[in-house]
């Protein structure tokens, strides 16, 4: 059954991980897991942080969104023993690129009160992608 848009962005804001996919210029989509925030006003953001140890900067999702702005974050639910509780939403994004100081700070927050592992903001960045489009499924009515 396909949701509602107001249904898919509720899922989308309550879920707390996706799978961020980015077009990277020569091997195509280029998927890695993420944690994020959804703000009002119909944006995303994730954050670079510095709790995780990182191999270099700009990390390549970075690099390939610097080269195409366009991004699809995909969130599912998944249950093995009850197929009628599947659901996955589809979020198509664009990076914000001329994003101020401001919605960084705003969505550091947002993100800071949604994971503990983040209360003291440890990020290098945000990064600040706008809903262009949301798409969603589910097996079943609930």
């Amino acid at each position: 059954m396909r949701l509602t848009e107001d249904e898919a962005r509720r899922r989308l804001a309550a879920y707390d991980h996706g799978v961020l996919a980015t077009v990277h210029p020569r091997r195509g989509a280029d998927a890695v897991p993420v944690v994020y925030a959804v703000a009002p006003g119909g944006f995303v953001g994730i954050p670079i942080d510095r709790v995780k140890p990182k191999a270099s900067g700009p990390l390549q999702r970075e690099r390939n969104l610097m080269a195409d702005p366009r991004a699809t974050l995909l969130v599912d639910h998944w249950d093995p023993a009850d197929w009628t509780r599947l659901w996955w939403v589809r979020a198509q994004l664009r990076w914000e690129t001329t994003a101020s100081k401001a919605p960084a700070k705003a969505m550091s927050r947002l993100l800071a009160d949604r994971y503990p592992q983040y209360s003291d903001q440890p990020f290098d960045r945000v990064l600040i992608l706008r809903v262009v489009a949301l798409t969603g499924w589910s097996a079943g009515q609930g």
